[in-house]
């Protein structure tokens, strides 16, 4: 029997319990005591509230997808900012993550359309530039006339390799390229940058 199937079943209130303390365990950020208070609240919560959580989390497994424009969340083929007509097309802020987009949307500070990448090149961790969107970026640059690309990767080493890899791609094409500016520190990420830094950031970007 595997480790975790055997820690399971050690837990005093049986291997059910114990699955789903591990389960929480999982999560980012939280600790064997977290998991703990979580799995006890689902014991003693209305069987119906663990049951909608359950629901929920089966739902948006089920019904998310990647947008076949920019590759963002979404529940429909197309997210509702590439669909928005008062977006400017032509401005695509290129970031690593969804989660980075929420950050972005957040500080209200930008009405363009995005792009995600699904990552950042990172050799070490056998992430290569097929592994990205890098390619979809380039051609919708092509197809679709834009005149300026935010490179909004995160301020580390491998989000300005990145950046600097499809800048050099772009190089032949028509398409003004910048960056966010250094308010936010090197060595963050935008996920837990507050909406001050992120909208000083999108007004102040600089050419590339």
């Amino acid at each position: 029997m595997p480790a975790r199937q055997t820690d399971a079943a050690q837990h005093p209130f049986g291997a059910a319990v114990g699955r789903l303390v591990e389960e929480f365990g999982r999560l980012p950020g939280i600790g064997r005591k977290t998991a703990e208070r979580l799995a006890n609240h689902i014991l003693s919560c209305p069987k119906a509230d663990a049951v909608a959580l359950a629901d929920a989390i089966r739902q948006v497994k089920e019904s998310i997808r990647r947008c076949k424009v920019c590759f963002n969340l979404t529940e429909q083929e197309v997210c509702s900012i590439c669909r928005d007509p008062r977006r400017d097309r032509q401005i695509v802020c290129v970031v690593e993550q969804p989660k980075d987009v929420s950050a972005l949307e957040a500080a209200a500070a930008f009405q363009g359309t995005y792009h995600v990448l699904g990552g950042r090149i990172a050799p070490l961790e056998g992430v290569g530039p097929e592994d990205l969107t890098i390619g979809q970026l380039v051609r919708r640059v092509k197809q679709d006339g834009v005149t300026e690309l935010i490179m909004a990767t995160n301020p580390t080493l491998e989000g300005d390799g990145t950046a600097l890899f499809v800048t050099n791609l772009l190089e032949d094409l028509p398409v003004q390229v910048t960056r966010l500016a250094r308010g936010i520190a090197t060595g963050s990420v935008l996920e837990f940058a507050n909406k001050e830094m992120l909208a000083d950031a999108m007004r102040g970007r600089q050419q590339f």
